[in-house]
């Protein structure tokens, strides 16, 4: 693994008095060694600099690391989430070199190494990080390894990231703005939302196979609506680990089963607002034109489902809002 920076003079002095101790979310600093610290990420304690310079993004963890200004020196593509960023993120993201693709297994060792950084965050799943060989980028810098286990962990994920590259000051401040908005909305809709029983269609259906994704509490399309008190009823009936234990694919026939008892449906649809084919096969399907809730006009679609920081999540909170307000005037 490539070493740290050398200790400066002011903190060998630091060391030698041992008057220096500090701590993050995710590891510790100690006055053995003041310039770096123990980070505890996916694949075990490893020693990061406390001050990254040069920083190498892959999977969830580019538009953390972009919206918190971190000190990135190339990333692996992430096109689901530029229509979600804002236009100086995009400007970022466009001119940061790519060393990686949208898959893991995609992942240009040449051109990391050229790229030269001082800290390498993986942002996949644990079961994707086969596809890379961490060995290698071992010995090019420090590695940390931050995957999603379920849809709903972007809040704990995108905090880490922004801590392992210390950039939590952008990160603070979007969760707060976030948090705010969230009870204010939940606020706003405390009179109908709490009391229904909602059901969701997610984006990802398999048109060929004949079936649709029914997402449960905790999922994509979900789990910022869960912040504002509502609460989609059921559960996944044989959990697979992942986006499988909140969220299951019944074929079409089986659609008026699964929305048999809700009280309202929401949809994912896409950034502009147009449908996806997965969801388009719903919608036009006569099962579901004789859903209760849809008969009743209890239907509203969501944009910005795929939202993995608190900034995007602002967007989905916008969306929610202006789908959710004919509620209150019925």
């Amino acid at each position: 693994m490539r070493s740290a920076r050398p200790l400066g003079l002011l903190a060998a002095l630091t060391v030698a008095i041992g008057a220096l101790a500090g701590c993050g979310a995710g590891g510790s600093t100690t006055a053995a060694d003041a310039e770096t610290r123990v980070f505890e990420a996916d694949n075990g304690p490893i020693t990061v600099p406390a001050k990254p310079q040069r920083v190498i993004a892959t999977g969830y963890a580019v538009p953390a690391l972009i919206e918190a200004d971190a000190p990135l020196v190339g990333i692996s593509a992430w096109a689901r989430g530029v229509p979600m960023f804002a236009p100086e993120d995009v400007a970022t993201y466009e001119k940061l070199e790519k060393v990686a693709g949208e898959s893991a297994a995609e992942t240009n060792y040449e051109a990391i190494a050229k790229a030269q950084p001082d800290l390498i965050v993986i942002g996949v799943p644990t079961p994707v990080l086969g596809d890379v060989d961490v060995q290698r980028l071992e010995a090019i810098a420090p590695v940390v390894a931050i995957g999603p286990k379920n849809p709903a962990q972007w809040r704990e994920l995108t905090r880490r990231y922004a801590d392992a590259a210390g950039a939590l000051a952008n990160y603070d401040a979007a969760k707060a703005e976030y948090e705010a908005k969230a009870a204010e909305l939940k606020q706003k809709y405390q009179s109908v939302l709490p009391q229904l029983k909602l059901g969701h269609v997610g984006s990802y259906g398999q048109v060929a196979k004949g079936n649709f994704q029914r997402e449960f509490n905790d999922s994509w399309g979900t789990s910022v609506v869960n912040d504002i008190g509502g609460d989609y009823y059921g559960e996944v009936k044989v959990k697979g680990g992942g986006g499988r234990d909140v969220s299951e694919y019944p074929s079409i026939e089986e659609l008026p089963a699964a929305f048999a008892e809700a009280d309202m449906i929401t949809y994912s649809v896409k950034p502009d607002g147009s449908v996806a084919p997965a969801v388009q096969y719903v919608l036009d399907s006569e099962l579901w034109k004789n859903l209760p809730a849809v008969k009743a006009g209890k239907v509203f679609p969501i944009r910005y489902t795929e939202a993995a920081t608190y900034p995007e999540a602002m967007q989905t909170l916008g969306s929610i809002d202006e789908s959710f307000a004919p509620l209150l005037a019925q």
